[in-house]
């Protein structure tokens, strides 16, 4: 397949295709919610786009790596949520409410920090060298298009008609884990040659993201006594990424699909961790009932 397929339609389709789905599980009342638990949801969301992508940062400076490799690191730690994280809070028995919740609002505001954070990123790791950059005004109307345009119609489609936006939604998930798959594959495959070596950097780094992310948010939540559901919420919705999004930008908009693997790894690494976070969810709930 073509560079050009790849970046320009693969991805975009992929993405929308995520978000569409997304959408067809929201409801205006997930956004009203802000109002009904306020701390939750303001504790999660400073989780999601302050304190993750220090941790991104403080991994992407710890362990060693080549440059591009820590900005795709840096650029996965900026797009939080996704609509998996909503499966596994279930399966976990966390507050999926909260979980909805705030992968709605992350979606919105990470249109905005995503292009000013990742320019920062480029800036840093690869300084004089970048001959790229995310020109901002086009990335958020990109970013937008691909992510909360999809998202819009997928909750018209539910509002107007609920019956047929149930139907689709299980078809919309087939559909993205297939792409996603294919996507992964074929980023795998054309970094093949350096792919041994990539995998050594990016994965101690991934999984050093991955724990410390949902350790931050489980105790954030602790920490301001909110009940063991919503920890358990934060724990998954600030431990895992959007790696779709952040495959998007990296192997997409900033066409660098050395930027793109840690994303890729990550894809399939946060399978295993997240359902440490069910067994362990599971059994706190459990013990709750006793």
């Amino acid at each position: 397949m073509q560079s050009t397929i790849f970046t320009a339609v693969l991805l975009p389709l992929a993405l929308a295709v995520v978000m569409l789905g997304m959408g067809l599980s929201l409801v205006a009342e997930d956004f009203q919610r802000i109002t009904r638990y306020p701390k939750a949801v303001a504790v999660g969301t400073v989780c999601q786009l302050v304190v993750l992508p220090l941790i991104g940062i403080l991994v992407a400076l710890l362990v060693p790596m080549q440059p591009a490799i820590a900005v795709g690191l840096v650029v996965l730690a900026l797009c939080p949520g996704g609509p998996s994280s909503n499966l596994l809070t279930y399966l976990a028995r966390g507050d999926v409410a909260l979980s909805v919740t705030l992968t709605a609002v992350s979606s919105i505001v990470t249109v905005l920090t995503i292009p000013l954070f990742t320019n920062l990123a480029l800036q840093h790791f690869l300084g004089t060298q970048a001959a790229i950059s995310l020109p901002i005004g086009s990335t958020m109307l990109q970013i937008f298009l691909i992510t909360l345009l999809p998202t819009a119609i997928g909750m018209v489609i539910r509002r107007r008609f609920p019956h047929t936006a149930r139907r689709l939604e299980q078809q919309m998930s087939r559909l993205s884990t297939g792409l996603l798959a294919l996507i992964i594959a074929l980023l795998l495959a054309r970094e093949g040659a350096k792919l041994p070596g990539f995998l050594t950097q990016v994965g101690i780094a991934v999984l050093m993201l991955n724990l410390l992310a949902m350790l931050a948010g489980f105790f954030a939540g602790r920490l301001f006594r909110l009940p063991p559901a919503q920890r358990i919420c934060l724990a998954i919705e600030v431990g895992l990424q959007n790696g779709t999004l952040a495959i998007a930008i990296t192997a997409g908009l900033l066409n660098s699909p050395e930027m793109a693997v840690p994303a890729a790894v990550y894809s399939l690494l946060m399978y295993a961790t997240g359902s440490g976070a069910i067994i362990y969810g599971r059994q706190s709930a459990a013990h709750a009932d006793r």
